[in-house]
C-alpha cells in the first residue's frame, strides 16, 4: 500500500524559467534528472519535488510544500539574504517575531514562489 512508498511534492508553475531560478538560486535545491521538457525535479533531503508547467499554477491558497528545519530563524535569514520575501498571517494564539510565526514551541515561516504557491518552513 501507499504507506510504505515515498511521496513526491508536486507544484504547478506557469513559467519554468522563473521557477528554476527561484527553486535553484533562492531555495538552493539541486536539480535531478528528468526527460520531460515541461517538468523540473529537485532533491530535498530524502524527498523529491516535482515542478511542472500548469495553467492552474498558484491557484492553491494552502501550503504546498513544508520543510522541517532545526532553526527556522537562521533559515529565514539565509533565505532573505537570497532575496526571498516572507508572508505574514494572523493566526489565533500566534505571535510574530520578524517573519517567524510563533505558537508555543512551533516556529513557522511562509513564502511564495513566483507563481504564488505557498511554501513553509517549520522547526523540526
Amino acid at each position: 500500500m501507499l504507506g510504505k512508498t515515498d511521496a513526491i511534492a508536486t507544484v504547478g508553475v506557469k513559467n519554468l524559467a522563473a521557477a528554476r531560478q527561484f527553486y535553484e538560486e533562492k531555495l538552493g535545491l539541486e536539480p535531478a534528472p528528468t526527460d520531460e521538457p515541461s517538468v523540473l525535479v529537485y532533491r530535498s533531503g530524502k524527498s523529491s519535488i516535482l515542478v511542472y508547467q500548469s495553467e492552474y499554477a498558484g491557484s492553491n491558497e494552502a501550503t504546498a510544500i513544508t520543510w522541517a528545519v532545526p532553526d527556522v530563524e537562521s533559515e529565514v535569514r539565509a533565505l532573505k539574504d537570497r532575496g526571498v520575501a516572507f508572508e505574514h498571517y494572523d493566526f489565533p494564539n500566534t505571535s510574530r517575531v520578524g517573519d517567524v510565526h510563533v505558537s508555543g514551541k512551533r516556529h513557522n515561516a511562509w513564502m511564495k514562489d513566483p507563481d504564488g504557491n505557498i511554501l513553509s518552513i517549520v522547526n523540526s
